[in-house]
C-alpha cells in the first residue's frame, strides 16, 4: 500500500530578486498561501533577502528555505554560509546539490554528502538534487548516473536518510521549456525509491518525498503530481511569479 506522503513545493528563486523585489514576492505568497496546511510550502531566496522572507512569513505555514550551504560550520571560507548562518535567520531547509551547482561551480557527490551531514546536524532538512544531462539521458544512462549520485551523496547517513527530502531534476529540462512526461518522470522517482530502499530500507524508503525539479508549470503540475512516487516541485521560473507557484501549489493540494 502507498505510504501517505505531505506534498513538499519548494520555490528556488536561484539569483533573482533584490531584496526589496523578494519582500514584495513573499508578502504576495503569503496573501495567498499563508495559510495553507495541506501541502508543506518552502521559499528559497538567494542569502541576500533571507532575512527579509524570513519576517515576512514567521506568522504563517510557510517555511524558509536556502540555496546552499559549507560543511563546515565556520572558518576561512569566502563567500560562503554556515549551517549557524541559516539556523539564525530560522531556516527550516536547504537545496543541496543543485544541477547548477554541479555544473558550474563543481560540486561533487563527496562535498554534497559532507553538506548533507552537516545540515542534519544543524536540524536543517536538506532538499538533495540529483538528476540526468540530455546526454546521458540519450546514451542510456540514466540509471547509472542517478544511482551514483543518489548512493554518493547520501552515503552514511543510516536512519538520517528519514531526515531528507530528493529533488529529482532532469538537467535537460531545465530553463530549457522541456519537460519529462508523467511517466519518465515516475519512471525515475520510482527508481530513487527503489535506491533509497536499498540503503535504508523499505520503511524509510516509503516516507521520504521526492520531488520533481524539471520545470513544473501550472499547465503540468497536476499531472506529474498524481504519479505515485511524485511528492512535490523543486520550482524554479514558476516560482517568481505569485499566480504561477500558487496554481502549482494548489494542484498539490
Amino acid at each position: 500500500m502507498k505510504k501517505l506522503r505531505k506534498k513538499i513545493i519548494a520555490g528556488n528563486w536561484k539569483m533573482n530578486k533584490t531584496t526589496a523585489d523578494a519582500a514584495s514576492l513573499a508578502e504576495g505568497l503569503k496573501l495567498e498561501l499563508g495559510d495553507c496546511l495541506d501541502v508543506d510550502i518552502v521559499l528559497c531566496p538567494p542569502f541576500t533577502a533571507l532575512s527579509a522572507v524570513s519576517g515576512i512569513i514567521d506568522d504563517c505555514h510557510m517555511k524558509l528555505g536556502a540555496q546552499d550551504m559549507h560543511w563546515e560550520s565556520e572558518g576561512a571560507y569566502t563567500g560562503e554560509i554556515s549551517s549557524g548562518m541559516l539556523r539564525d535567520l530560522y531556516c527550516n531547509y536547504v537545496i543541496l546539490g543543485h544541477s547548477e551547482r554541479r555544473a558550474y561551480f563543481g560540486e561533487t557527490n563527496e562535498t554534497v554528502n559532507k553538506k548533507v551531514k552537516a545540515a542534519i546536524a544543524a536540524t536543517l532538512i536538506p532538499i538533495v538534487c540529483v538528476g540526468e544531462t540530455l546526454e546521458q539521458r540519450e546514451s542510456g544512462t540514466t540509471e547509472a548516473v542517478v544511482r551514483d549520485q543518489v548512493e554518493n551523496s547520501l552515503a552514511g547517513l543510516d536512519d538520517d536518510l528519514a531526515k531528507i527530502v530528493v529533488a529529482y531534476e532532469p538537467v535537460w529540462a531545465i530553463g530549457t521549456g522541456l519537460t519529462a512526461t508523467p511517466d519518465q518522470a515516475q519512471d525515475v522517482h520510482a527508481f530513487i525509491r527503489k535506491l533509497l530502499a536499498e540503503i535504508g530500507g523499505s520503511d524509510i524508503a516509503d516516507g521520504v518525498r521526492i520531488q520533481y525539479g524539471g520545470s513544473m508549470k501550472p499547465a503540468n503540475a497536476a499531472e506529474l503530481l498524481e504519479k505515485q512516487d511524485i511528492d512535490g516541485g523543486l520550482i524554479g521560473g514558476a516560482a517568481l511569479d505569485v499566480r504561477s507557484f500558487a496554481e502549482i501549489v494548489k494542484a498539490a493540494m
